[in-house]
């Protein structure tokens, strides 16, 4: 049986959380909840997953209760550091998708970032099954020509269920999943 590898970008899901849809730093209690994302992940291609979360850990320390955390819901916290200016998580993705290419899992990126496209085609091109989850309304507009390809895209809040809380996020509804009770 094949393997799903979670990939997740801690600082890009973040970073888009905070200046995109709240407009401020998030409260942890308005972050994802790591463990339903862990689940939707087990569940997209009913497959046991790894999931590496993965961190820039350039300043030398590490926020170790986020860490434990992670830790203890089954996600392997992946820190890194480098020299200044290199986007060091964004590396150790790419060098991760490498790693993946030659094999047969699948992949379910959490990110928006749009450097990783080519890893991203390459997995398509050579049939691996290949899954971005973030806020689609903030997905680099480019992996929608990767749609017809076989990518998936996954909504961090809609489809995981990663939230407690409704997020104040500006989307077009589909006319098919509209709930006017929300609107009351």
């Amino acid at each position: 049986m094949a393997t799903t590898y979670l990939l997740i970008d801690g600082e890009n899901l973040d970073t888009t959380l905070g200046q995109n849809v709240l407009s401020r730093k998030p409260n942890p209690d308005e972050r994802p909840r790591w463990e339903r994302v862990l689940t939707f992940a087990e569940g997209v291609w009913d497959t046991p997953v790894k999931a590496l979360f993965f961190m820039n850990a350039s300043s030398g320390s590490l926020p170790m209760p986020f860490v434990q955390a992670l830790t203890a819901i089954g996600l392997r916290p992946v820190p890194l550091s480098g020299p200044p200016g290199m986007k060091v998580v964004d590396v150790g993705i790419e060098r991760m998708l490498d790693a993946i290419a030659t094999t047969d899992a699948h992949v379910l990126l959490a990110s928006h970032d749009g450097d990783f496209l080519p890893k991203v085609s390459g997995l398509l091109d050579a049939g691996h099954r290949v899954g971005l989850l973030a806020f689609r309304e903030f997905v680099n507009s480019r992996y929608a020509d990767l749609a017809p390809r076989g990518l998936q895209v996954f909504d961090l809040e809609d489809d995981a269920k990663a939230f407690t809380h409704v997020l104040p996020r500006m989307r077009i509804i589909d006319i098919e999943h509209f709930d006017a009770t929300a609107f009351l």
